[in-house]
């Protein structure tokens, strides 16, 4: 989408002359076209605060907090420009959301309300600058020779691939980045430990790396392969690995800890690959904003606009209390597909490992569109 914009510019500039301002308003004119394609994509109800189940109890002036933190990033589209400069003078929560939006409900292509809410967190790895008979897992900056192109070629693989002698082609899968350790291409931010973590570190698309000195690095998502995720669950459990009791991030490692040999045939029926980049501050979205715990989320973007207002109806995995609260969308997930689907973000630390890793709630959301 990105490259189609920037073609159409560069034509229209070079053919029209056209001016900065033009460029800008043909630019939020594609960005409002595909915003209303995705709006009526969506299978939604027009409902009323009054019908959401515990939106008057949440704290509203936080959530107007969080939404202005993650404006800095969704300002720069058509939907939430005018929103995003309304939310800066605003202090009352409560009033500042019921003026404003206008919820709707979501339902999914078989017209239930009822999705699935799963957990993601930001995990801690320990690692070195150099490789080691221990720090021997390597985490990769943005490779080199991976491109970003619109060829048709590249339309099943995210539009990402590499040049082959003289040909495009997708780029390389997970087992065959890990049989080649010597390619030039890749560049090393740092190696570490436990393999398991690190692809534990891959679905969750960020985290830390604490050095032997103690230092801290934090990584974010850089960039993907192209090649679709898919899911190591089903997998171990159609193989015997583990039961459906066992299903687990801390399930998956016990059993990894117990049988070292199988890692490798279990990881790469995955065949997505995810590059990272050092980050200043902790992890990031897919929005850009750095992540706030327990009000964000990792959603579907075809059906949920990143920079979002959703208010969710969930529950606590551990505790099985009532979760109800207004989030903002602000992250992608590979294995985040659907209507009535998302990833709630819990966090830095053991609690949010503990949380994220059991985390499979059926839950209710609500999408809450700026007013016209």
């Amino acid at each position: 989408m990105k490259n189609s914009i920037l073609i159409l510019l560069f034509s229209t500039f070079l053919f029209l002359g056209c001016s900065n301002k033009n460029e800008i308003k043909k630019i939020e004119l594609i960005e409002k076209v595909d915003l209303e394609k995705k709006e009526a994509s969506n299978r939604m109800e027009l409902t009323n605060f009054y019908n959401i189940e515990g939106f008057f109890e949440d704290d509203l002036n936080y959530a107007l907090d969080v939404f202005k933190k993650d404006c800095k990033r969704s300002k720069r589209y058509v939907l939430f420009k005018d929103i995003c400069h309304k939310a800066q003078f605003e202090t009352n929560g409560r009033k500042f959301f019921i003026i404003n939006f206008q919820p709707y409900k979501l339902y999914d292509s078989k017209s239930s309300d009822e999705g699935i809410i799963t957990g993601y967190y930001e995990p801690l790895l320990y690692g070195s600058l150099k490789k080691t008979k221990r720090y021997k897992y390597p985490v990769y900056k943005i490779p080199k020779n991976l491109i970003v192109s619109d060829d048709v070629k590249l339309k099943d693989y995210k539009l990402r691939g590499k040049i082959v002698d003289n040909k495009i082609v997708p780029y390389d899968t997970r087992a065959q980045i890990e049989a080649n350790p010597n390619n030039s291409n890749l560049e090393v931010i740092a190696y570490v430990d436990d393999k398991y973590d690190l692809f534990s570190l891959h679905v969750q698309g960020s985290g830390k790396i604490q050095l032997e000195n103690g230092k801290i690095i934090n990584v974010g998502y850089g960039q993907q392969n192209g090649w679709p995720f898919t899911g190591i669950g089903s997998y171990m459990l159609e193989k015997g690995y583990v039961t459906r009791n066992e299903m687990s991030i801390q399930g998956i490692k016990n059993f990894f800890i117990k049988n070292p040999s199988k890692i490798d045939e279990v990881l790469n029926i995955n065949d997505s690959y995810i590059f990272f980049r050092i980050s200043k501050e902790g992890a990031a979205g897919s929005l850009g904003s750095v992540l706030t715990a327990k009000r964000n989320l990792a959603v579907d973007s075809d059906f949920i606009a990143l920079g979002m207002p959703v208010f969710l109806n969930t529950k606590n995995p551990v505790t099985k209390q009532s979760i109800n609260q207004l989030m903002v969308a602000a992250d992608v997930g590979g294995a985040i597909k659907g209507e009535i689907r998302a990833d709630f973000f819990w966090g830095f630390g053991p609690e949010a490992f503990d949380y994220a890793g059991r985390m499979k709630e059926k839950g209710k959301m609500y999408i809450l569109m700026p007013k016209k």
